[in-house]
């Protein structure tokens, strides 16, 4: 599952972060690496883009950079 996918309010794991060169860079300097517990927090209107909490605090990415982004599991809230 990808974190775009993600239901809003429930906590998954990042089991990978794919992309490449600039892109891929920037998520992990954003702290979005894996083994790292995100939620997603809200949803834009129009669906594009999501704010997610992770390591104490709220990031928002665009949906085509969420994609990239693959999460597993569910834990404990």
């Amino acid at each position: 599952m990808t974190l775009d996918q993600c239901p809003i309010g429930v906590n998954f794991t990042v089991t990978a972060v794919n992309g490449q060169g600039a892109l891929r860079r920037r998520l992990l300097d954003m702290g979005i690496t894996p083994k790292t517990v995100v939620m997603v927090r809200k949803v834009a209107p129009m669906g594009d883009p999501i704010e997610i909490h992770l390591r104490g605090y709220e990031l928002t990415i665009r949906i085509e950079d969420a994609k990239k982004i693959e999460v597993s599991g569910e834990e404990n809230k």
